[in-house]
């Protein structure tokens, strides 16, 4: 009897070993690390919103059956802060082979087709209307951004300090302790640059800061009129990007790693790298050969470092590398003093012309294009100067402001008079006069302050907004004109990028999209409408403006999906303008404020 009671109970014991081992896979197949996005797509494809590979067609239209729903799936809150084409979690799922020493696993990757998420994303738990410029420069929203460990992480720097419900920005950076003005006035000082002023009087107003924290140095330059692009990887010091933005500072995500960086050659009058921990002898320098790019001739480049002045034995060997690297690209020492060094750029070819023969790095070949940038890689090459650079000894700008409504010299790269350049920019200013008169009484001098230009042409929409509090991420399509040389020109800034990917940005940027003929462009490329309208959704921020400018069969499409969306009708105009697409309709809608139903139960 004994052996058959001790049999029964072992049968038990095995049964239930056997219940909890099946509890746990399923518990993991939900929620493991290896699959945190599947649910997410289960729940769209349940609804009719695409995800199996039979249902991949690239029409918006049938991918749903032929129906609009009623409302999209919200993603799960843990992918509040996604970002599709720079998301960890796929890279891990798919097994890509990245070499991380290059940084790949930082540069963009997006999902196929089958595994986009569909849904719609939610705000983090308590989520508020950011806070407004000029006020956000110092302060955020804990809770929109709820991430502190930089605060205890940098607590000796001045990053950012954690009081009450907010996040302050004091304006330190791991080199400027004690603010990023005070910076800022001794780089213009070591420049001989009038009263301490780094945009010497206008000449100085487009800035590149490579590894930039949560963007303090180019968030106090903006008071000098100079535009900071603030770049960063989504790296140890996760989220410092999205700071830079909930503050209303310009930045973007992105890395110095293969491909080249989204801007055109000779966008920049100054490159900065404070403690950006980037290992600029590599790869034959390629990575300040990507630099030299993108500067201006005449431009500089600061570099705060250890490098720079410390006297161990391994940071003596890096600086002579380096000091000898950068006189072989033709760069000379404009200033030197305690920790920093600022090199400069020359103004015309003529050093590289007098350079020995197989002198290193070698000249790019004749037919290597400088402005390609898109998936392009990077060439441990030196950007001779065009011909008009090269004689004019610089780039003829004319300095800031009046360079914003000057004729660019490059204008003449894709066949555009002066004449078209001030149509187009007179144009624009009628058009975003009527846009503010439909967006009345919604909209206040502080309302936006985050734009976007889907398609930016040559930045004529962004010209228009400089007397308003705002700053314009004009971006241009990847495979137009690549008129973004002129944007910069003009002292704007922007990226180049393809709407049929999702923007390299976190969710919740931006405060108003200018979307002006890009729904029908996306469509005629064979891409999905329905999946540019997430994409939209997902960087606009709640409370935030989508002005629409195309056919009226657009329009007529984002109607049928405002609901799903979450979003409102503002205002409809017929296009009364005398330009060529003025059969055009504008369509302004405005994005409410919604939470999940797992939010409002932690609230309560």
């Amino acid at each position: 009897m004994r052996g058959r009671s001790e049999g029964g109970r072992k049968k038990r014991v095995v049964a239930f070993v056997c219940f909890v081992a099946v509890v746990l896979v399923i518990v993991y197949l939900f929620y493991g690390s290896s699959d945190h996005r599947a649910s997410a797509i289960e729940y769209g494809r349940k609804l009719g919103l695409g995800g199996d590979e039979d249902e991949t067609k690239k029409d918006d239209t049938s991918s749903y059956d032929g129906f609009t729903p009623r409302s999209f799936p919200v993603c799960d809150d843990r992918h509040s802060e996604l970002i599709p084409c720079l998301d960890r979690n796929l890279i891990y799922q798919m097994r890509l082979k990245l070499d991380l020493s290059l940084m790949e696993h930082y540069e963009r990757h997006c999902p196929p087709y089958e595994r986009r998420f569909n849904c719609l994303i939610p705000p983090p738990n308590g989520y508020k209307v950011p806070i407004k410029w000029p006020k956000s420069r110092d302060e955020v929203w804990k809770v929109n951004i709820p991430h502190t460990h930089l605060a205890h992480e940098k607590s000796d720097q001045n990053w950012m300090v954690v009081k009450g419900d907010k996040i302050n920005f004091p304006g330190g950076g791991t080199h400027f302790h004690y603010g990023a003005d005070k910076y800022i006035a001794s780089m213009a000082n070591m420049l001989n640059f009038p009263n301490n002023v780094l945009n010497n009087g206008g000449k100085l107003r487009t800035v590149f800061d490579v590894g930039c924290g949560v963007a303090s140095f180019g968030g106090y330059l903006l008071s000098s009129d100079i535009l900071a692009m603030s770049l960063a990887p989504n790296d140890v010091h996760q989220n410092q990007i999205q700071f830079a933005l909930e503050r209303g500072i310009p930045a973007s995500l992105g890395v110095l790693g293969t491909k080249r960086l989204p801007y055109p050659s000779r966008s920049f009058e100054l490159a900065h790298c404070s403690r950006c921990r980037i290992d600029w002898l590599q790869r034959d320098g390629i990575l300040l050969l990507e630099l030299d790019r993108v500067l201006r001739p005449g431009g500089y480049f600061a570099y705060s470092s250890p490098e720079a002045y410390a006297q161990d034995e391994e940071d003596l060997k890096i600086w002579r590398e380096m000091s000898a690297l950068v006189e072989r690209m033709c760069w000379k020492i404009a200033a030197k003093r305690n920790q920093t060094v600022i090199w400069e750029k020359p103004l015309t070819n003529d050093c590289y012309l007098e350079r020995e023969s197989g002198t290193q790095p070698p000249m790019c070949r004749s037919d290597n294009d400088p402005d390609a940038v898109w998936g392009v890689n990077m060439e441990a090459c030196i950007t001779p100067y065009s011909d008009h650079d090269h004689k004019t000894k610089g780039s003829g700008l004319a300095p800031w402001p009046a360079r914003l409504t000057s004729p660019p010299p490059r204008l003449s790269d894709f066949g555009y008079s002066n004449g078209m350049f001030e149509k187009d920019t007179e144009l624009w200013r009628q058009r975003v006069d009527n846009y503010w008169d439909l967006l009345n009484p919604r909209i206040e001098s502080d309302t936006v302050r985050n734009i976007m230009d889907m398609k930016a042409s040559m930045g004529s929409f962004a010209a228009a907004l400089k007397e308003k509090d705002v700053w314009v991420m004009n971006v241009v399509p990847e495979d137009g004109p690549n008129t973004l040389k002129l944007i910069y020109d003009r002292g704007l800034m922007g990226a180049v990028h393809s709407w049929c990917e999702a923007f390299s940005t976190y969710p919740r940027t931006y405060d108003l999209l200018h979307a002006w003929d890009i729904l029908s462009d996306v469509s005629k490329k064979g891409c999905s409408e329905v999946d540019l309208l997430l994409e939209m959704d997902r960087i606009l921020r709640p409370s935030g403006f989508v002005i629409i400018r195309d056919k009226q069969r657009v329009v007529d499409l984002v109607k049928k999906y405002l609901k799903a969306l979450h979003w409102e009708e503002v205002g409809t105009k017929v296009d009364k303008d005398l330009d060529q697409d003025s059969d055009n309709v504008v369509f302004i809608v405005q994005k409410k404020l919604w939470l999940t139903s797992e939010s409002l139960r932690d609230m309560e």
